[in-house]
């Protein structure tokens, strides 16, 4: 998918509310329609008159009025296009009158966007059945918006880092080990100005991660931590501190998932993704703010060298763990990457992404991402970008119970406790390394990979919090 603003042929695209009439039809036609029910206008609904004789027209349901909003807006569009695309139209004029529900430029971005989302595919390893995507070329036809050129180039780059998180989540995790995650980051981030350093195990050692290199020390493939920077107002300036969890495959260590769980555990670095996408369309879109992203990055096996069930590991912070359940490693990983961010990188705030928890799904399933945050104002202040983003988080609450749940018998905390809770658990633990910096914890697990496609996100990685992580640093 093209997009252009210089008209493209004859085929018109008209979105319609649900129970208004098409403006620029025939009534014979408009007529025909009605009586034979053939279009109502229900949110992303299409119907096409496309044939020598006809007028050429595509309809596109924009839902009920009062329902109405930017999700709305880029589902619509993803439809439509997606609709173009089966028809194998090359060429078409998408018609967006000045309607007071489309007259600003977050809407005319949400246009983009759904258009957009529609270019994306992963099939780099099919060899049989690979199908030639036809390219149209697609007029935004939108009087009433100016400076149409530079949103377009904006939402292009936001894209392009949704694209990267997609693209580094479905890699196979024979491919995506912890060193080629680290090496991605190095080859998609240095060229566009983003500082990136890469820590190896002796490194992570001598730092203090034991963390990080006992969940990693099953593997063959050595952990690696990886320090991404961007830093437009100087390195005196404070930063944003975004975290990611890098667990390029989970196994489940010797608390060993079945069978089923593991196939789709790629996915378990989903946060890493989408901190370095973030970083991508930030430095495309010459962001003003300080941005450091942080990944802890390592796979969690089985091998004589592996971390156990009753282990007790030590952090970079110097708290000790008390290990109840391997696969519950996340949070040890992120223990050392989070009180990094606090102590080493000059941090306005911390936000972690990861996909952390079952229960997060259990509670919420695919459609929001859980938070915990010890700082009300910069919650908000996230939902909103959050909520311009599209991309829903729900808030958790924080009790001091909970804290209590986490209290270890042998050592400071522990990773995994029964009763209940488990996002809030986990959340309380990684509580204990932002050494009181404000904080914003996002648990993942349920929206950054889905067993289906839902409205314009694609079947298996998601990217999400790539678009909210640029809406807020931007």
């Amino acid at each position: 998918m093209k997009i252009t603003f210089e008209k493209q042929g004859e085929i018109k695209i008209l979105p319609i509310f649900k129970g208004e009439k098409v403006k620029d039809l025939s009534k014979e036609t408009q007529d025909w329609i009605e009586s034979s029910k053939s279009f109502s206008g229900d949110l992303g609904e299409t119907f096409a008159l496309v044939a020598p004789g006809q007028e050429n027209i595509v309809l596109v349901g924009l839902g009920k009025k009062e329902e109405f909003d930017y999700e709305s807006i880029r589902t619509m569009s993803f439809k439509a296009m997606r609709f173009v695309e089966k028809l194998n139209v090359e060429q078409a004029n998408f018609i967006i009158e000045e309607i007071p529900e489309f007259a600003d430029p977050e809407a005319f971005k949400a246009i983009l966007e759904g258009a957009l989302q529609t270019n994306y595919s992963f099939d780099k390893y099919k060899t049989l059945d690979k199908k030639e995507k036809v390219e149209a070329m697609i007029c935004i036809e939108a009087q009433w918006c100016v400076d149409k050129e530079k949103y377009l180039e904006e939402v292009e780059n936001m894209m392009e880092g949704v694209t990267i998180a997609r693209n580094l989540v479905n890699e196979p995790p024979i491919y995506m080990t912890p060193d080629r995650l680290a090496q991605s980051a190095k080859e998609l981030l240095e060229p566009l100005g983003v500082k990136v350093t890469i820590y190896d195990e002796i490194e992570l050692e001598e730092m203090g991660m034991e963390g990080l290199l006992s969940v990693g020390g099953g593997s063959d493939n050595p952990p690696r931590f990886i320090k991404m920077e961007y830093t437009p107002q100087g390195d005196d300036e404070q930063n944003l501190v975004l975290v990611g969890k890098g667990l390029t495959y989970d196994s489940g260590g010797y608390s060993i998932k079945p069978t089923n769980s593991m196939v789709d555990m790629k996915s378990d670095m989903a946060g890493s993704a989408a901190v370095i996408g973030a970083m991508a369309a930030l430095a495309k879109n010459k962001g003003t703010q300080n941005v450091t992203a942080l990944v802890a990055a390592c796979e969690n096996l089985i091998s004589g060298h592996a971390y156990k069930p009753g282990d007790i590991v030590g952090t970079m912070a110097g708290k000790t763990i008390e290990v109840l359940n391997t696969d519950a490693e996340g949070r040890i990983t992120l223990a050392d990457a989070l009180y990094y961010g606090a102590t080493k990188c000059n941090p306005r705030a911390i936000i972690d992404t990861a996909t952390l928890t079952g229960a997060a799904v259990v509670a919420l399933g695919s459609v929001f991402t859980a938070a915990l945050s010890n700082d009300e104002e910069l919650y908000l202040s996230f939902k909103k970008a959050s909520e311009n983003a599209g991309e829903n988080i729900w808030l958790m609450p924080s009790h001091e119970s909970y804290r209590d749940m986490i209290k270890g018998d042998l050592a400071d905390i522990k990773n995994s406790v029964p009763g209940g809770a488990g996002m809030i658990t986990a959340g309380m633990f990684l509580e204990h390394f932002v050494e009181d910096v404000p904080w914003i914890h996002l648990d993942i697990a349920g929206t950054s990979y889905l067993s289906k496609s839902d409205r314009y996100l694609p079947k298996g990685a998601t990217g999400v919090m790539v678009k909210t992580f640029y809406e807020f640093a931007k």
